[in-house]
């Protein structure tokens, strides 16, 4: 905890974001969070509740917060630095993106509004830069034991480092340029600038990782040689098969999937592709164009807060879902669980018109060319006996819109069922996710898995905890050349 009945004396500190009209002009992070000195009194607002629900249910990776905030209250910052990475490995980057589940389920969000846990974690592991703290954390030994990871995403590079500082010998497997994965090529750089995660990846190859990028296993390499060379590989691939709308003449070409749409942009950004996308396709541009955004999560923010960027004319952007209902003030009103309330993003402050329960059902054009898109309102039911909601359309409720880029991001249903996951022999769950059992391995021995190929389309905080889940039983599992069992050469606990 912080200070003795400090919830009862302090105001929640806010970050601070960049006005509108100056953030729209650039793609850098605009979020303005206190430093630790600041942060000290909004970590005294923790209080004593005797159960942590912060730690044991909000966050997947069970990060000790009310010890944090009260290292920080009483001015230990490295120590709260040593709490915070004992049980993540990337907290500068979950201070900026993830949905902060911890405060959800925070008790002072009974009645009140909960500690500002994620900008904590966000304006602490900044300060651990700054002053050194971070840095490699090689194996103290080798045990000779090889492990390739297919994918560096979130679940691939916690896994890759957990193993590492165990003794493994890594090797990090990447069909893109770079690494990162989504972090690199699917999150906006107003929202995760690359420089924070190539501060990261140094650390992760001073430990020793070897990253092998544009290596598509399965072409470039065979399965086969991954299985010779290596003794274990962890699958951490991600849930790349997007889901597709049930909509009459959606083939058009400027018809495109949000993923594609996001790594267009953040490629053309880092320098990566002058004006062409991936696979040496034309970069997708919305530049006075009328946009279409289908999906109301937060990729399709995402895309609303780069169109933006880019000067689209006009954005409008599709939920087939009901609106969620308004809370206003202090509370959570489904604590201790995530609330399913109306939330609206940076990206929503920016630009754009939301519709909701509205379904997006033909589309028309010219040529290749979609032009316009036909839209009605839909009315959701529930059917007691099956459990399961359905919707139908509204009489008379239809519209149309004009179109000249329609980005679909509906989400992801499963993993890519390529061929490198056929030729290893994994097999699939009745969701299409590669099935493994408690211990993360697959139906394949040595073969693990780790992330949203395995879980289907999650947080990046849940993909971390599963990276590092993978990495676990993998050192429970194998010892050393001497026949010890591997450490998992945790520093601090």
């Amino acid at each position: 905890m912080g200070k003795n009945k400090g919830f009862l004396e302090f105001s929640k500190i806010y970050p601070a974001y960049q006005p509108v009209q100056e953030r729209v002009t650039h793609y850098r992070e605009f979020t303005n969070n206190p430093d630790l000195k600041k942060i000290q009194t909004e970590c005294g607002r923790c209080m004593d509740c005797g159960i942590p629900y912060c730690h044991a249910l909000g966050c997947p990776l069970g990060t000790l917060i009310p010890e944090i905030n009260e290292n920080i209250w009483n001015g230990d910052y490295h120590e709260a630095y040593l709490r915070l990475e004992s049980t993540g490995n990337f907290p500068e980057i979950t201070g900026r993106l993830c949905p902060a589940l911890c405060e959800a389920s925070c008790s002072l969000s009974v009645n009140d509004y909960s500690v500002s846990v994620k900008c904590i974690e966000y304006s602490l592991a900044e300060a651990a830069f700054k002053n050194g703290w971070v840095k490699p954390l090689p194996p103290a030994s080798e045990n000779g034991i090889k492990a390739a990871v297919i994918g560096s995403g979130p679940a691939g590079l916690a896994a890759a480092q957990q193993l590492r500082r165990a003794g493994f010998s890594v090797t990090v497997f990447e069909k893109d340029k770079k690494p990162g994965g989504l972090l690199r090529y699917g999150i906006p750089s107003f929202k995760l600038e690359k420089w924070v995660l190539d501060r990261r990846l140094e650390q992760l190859e001073e430990e020793g990782v070897v990253f092998r990028n544009e290596v598509v296993i399965g072409d470039d390499i065979s399965a086969e040689y991954l299985r010779r060379f290596y003794n274990i590989i962890v699958l951490a691939s991600g849930a790349g098969k997007p889901r597709e709308i049930r909509a009459i003449g959606s083939g058009y070409e400027n018809i495109v999937y949000a993923l594609d749409y996001l790594s267009s942009s953040e490629r053309f950004l880092s320098g990566e592709s002058a004006g062409e996308g991936a696979a040496g396709q034309k970069r997708i541009n919305a530049e006075g164009k009328n946009v279409i955004v289908i999906g109301g999560g937060d990729t399709g923010a995402d895309c609303v807060g780069t169109a933006v960027r880019q000067g689209a004319k006009q954005i409008c952007q599709f939920e087939i879902m009901m609106e969620p209902e308004t809370h206003i003030g202090a509370g959570n009103p489904s604590w201790p669980d995530y609330p399913r309330i109306m939330r609206n993003s940076t990206s929503h402050e920016e630009g754009g018109r939301r519709y909701w329960a509205t379904e997006v059902y033909q589309f028309t054009g010219k040529d290749v060319y979609v032009e316009k898109a036909y839209c009605r309102k839909v009315s959701w039911n529930y059917d007691p006996v099956s459990g399961r909601h359905s919707y139908s359309p509204v009489a008379g409720s239809e519209f149309e819109v004009d179109a000249d880029l329609v980005i679909i991001a509906a989400g992801f249903i499963h993993t890519e069922h390529s061929r490198l996951l056929s030729k290893l022999g994994v097999t699939f769950d009745r969701a299409g996710n590669i099935k493994k059992d408690e211990n993360n391995m697959t139906e394949v021995e040595g073969i693990y898995a780790a992330g949203d190929c395995s879980a289907g389309a999650s947080l990046i905080v849940k993909a971390i905890k599963s990276g590092r889940d993978a990495a676990s039983s993998i050192i429970a599992k194998y010892k050393d050349l001497s026949g010890h069992e591997v450490s998992d050469n945790n520093h601090y606990l």
